[in-house]
């Protein structure tokens, strides 16, 4: 009869402490939820709504935001410049005595636009303006516009040495366009290590939920064999010492059920931040933790081999040092550019006012200059050399990484799959020894002490077992993060269920239709 009804309570639901303390906000909309809470929808929320993964894509706007700020080197502007001047002039042939005083002067208004290659070019209007009135000898004969004081005003500047296509401008521009592939490099880093971090909060989650059921069904068991051994001892079939030390293992499994039961609302918590929905974290319930999913065949040799070799490539740690090493490029080739000699031509109308109404209307200059030891110059080459040689050692070191990331996480598997193995035979043969011993106790060959002590064994291989699995389920995301695989998004047929892709967190930042 003993047996009967300690097999029908070890059965029966867990006892229940206390309310468990759920957050009552965003989880509302969820009450009535009965579905478990899958790792493909942890991850696809993190993907969607992810305040951090919304933070880093705005990288995209400041890496949009450098674009523009380079391009307006070369934005066409709008110029206008006015110079009056005040002069004299003597008749030679009648009276060289008396000095004949004018005003005159010109307003240009012109349009310049340069190029990346290092050249500007301006045109428009120069309207001139004096006392001279329309007298052709005071102004040149240029091509003329609205009236006779009025030219058409063309010029520019080329760099014909230092400067010509690689220069300041155009190095700030081109490594203006990486910033872009930074940013999308930034954001495939933070959404593989949320991932990852979601992925092990899932998993102790769910051990945490596990742990506490067994720990509660222990300690109904316990409440029922208190019941069942103060019976006998009113009939004087036990004595009373037992019932102490039955009572006892009630109050340290209760307290092991307390302690249960903090462990699931502060994994509960944690595992919150990674699932958003309206703006607030949804605190998952107990009863939506699943089942751990079982073994899967270990990756073949050649499987990762190519792990390796898809790791090296899509890893974005090892694409940041290949953007770093093309920005240090174009350092070394702006900083040789400066080993030239500077020979720069320009051309245009004449500058002064007397100048140009005595009719020098044009002028066209050649300005050239070098440095005698060139120690600026070949020091910023210097330092970029160095640079350059730092980057490669730097890449050397994490391709070995990405690579001893593989081998990490397939040892993982294989020792967490070994550990499964061994735990469920462990379980197995605890559960064994906990039969035999309520039967031994139930014929009174032994004590109530070694029936607790079989059962707190069986507990606690249950715990190992389950950690074994969450530790099984964790390489296998390990193995992915190793692989690159996590950098990407989450697949869309998942996120179709939870949200709109184009309003997901990791879309954040991307360039709306429109000009900037």
């Amino acid at each position: 009869m003993i047996a009967l009804v300690l097999a029908v309570v070890t059965l029966l639901p867990m006892t229940a402490l206390a309310e468990p303390v759920i957050d009552s906000r965003a989880v509302q909309a969820q009450s009535t939820r009965t579905a478990p809470l899958t790792i493909g929808e942890v991850l696809a929320r993190i993907e969607l709504t992810h305040p951090l993964l919304r933070a880093m894509g705005a990288e995209r706007s400041k890496a949009r935001a450098k674009i523009l700020k380079a391009l307006g080197a070369w934005e066409p502007m709008v110029k206008n410049y006015t110079q009056t001047e005040r002069y004299t002039t003597w008749n030679l042939t009648t009276a060289f005595d008396i000095p004949s005083q004018h005003t005159a002067g010109y307003a240009d208004s012109t349009i310049q636009a340069g190029h990346p290659w290092g050249f500007t070019v301006e045109g428009g209007l120069r309207s001139g303006f004096g006392d001279r009135g329309n007298a052709r000898i005071a102004f040149p004969p240029d091509v003329l516009a609205g009236y006779p004081q009025q030219h058409f005003y063309y010029g520019g500047s080329f760099h014909l040495l230092r400067g010509f296509m690689v220069n300041e401008e155009n190095a700030q521009f081109q490594q203006a366009e990486l910033a872009g592939p930074q940013a999308e490099i930034k954001v495939a880093q933070k959404r593989q290590d949320l991932y990852l971090a979601g992925a092990v909060q899932y998993w102790d989650w769910q051990v945490a939920v596990k742990q506490a059921e067994i720990v509660k069904r222990a300690l109904a068991v316990a409440e029922e064999r208190l019941v069942l051994v103060e019976g006998l001892a009113k009939g004087g079939k036990s004595a009373p010492l037992d019932v102490v030390e039955v009572n006892q293992e009630v109050q340290k499994r209760r307290q092991a059920a307390i302690t249960a039961q903090r462990k699931v609302e502060y994994e509960q918590y944690k595992l919150s931040l990674f699932l958003w929905e309206n703006g607030e974290p949804v605190t998952p319930r107990p009863e939506w933790a699943p089942e751990f999913q079982g073994e899967t065949p270990l990756p073949t040799n050649d499987e990762v081999a190519a792990y390796k070799v898809e790791a090296k490539e899509a890893r974005p740690e090892v694409q940041d040092i290949y953007i770093e090493a093309k920005i240090n490029n174009i350092d070394i080739k702006l900083a040789k550019n400066k080993l030239l000699p500077m020979l720069d031509l320009e051309g245009g109308p004449t500058k002064g006012v007397a100048d140009w109404i005595v009719g020098i209307g044009y002028r066209v200059g050649l300005h050239s200059e070098m440095p005698l030891f060139q120690r600026e110059a070949r020091g910023k080459v210097m330092a970029a050399e160095v640079s350059q040689q730092q980057l490669a050692l730097k890449q050397l070191y994490i391709e070995q990484q990405v690579s001893f990331d593989v081998d990490n996480w397939l040892s993982a598997q294989v020792r967490a799959r070994d550990r499964v193995t061994a735990a469920t035979e462990a379980l197995r043969l605890a559960k064994t020894l906990e039969e035999g011993e309520r039967t031994r106790f139930n014929i009174g060959a032994t004590t109530v002490l070694f029936v607790n002590i079989r059962e707190r064994h069986v507990v606690e291989q249950a715990y190992q077992l389950y950690r074994a699995q969450a530790d099984y389920a964790v390489s296998k995301g390990g193995m992915l993060w190793a692989r690159g695989a996590l950098s990407k998004p989450w697949a869309e047929s998942e996120l179709s269920k939870y949200g709109n892709q184009l309003t997901a967190a990791g879309m954040n930042g991307y360039k709306q239709p429109g000009r900037d």
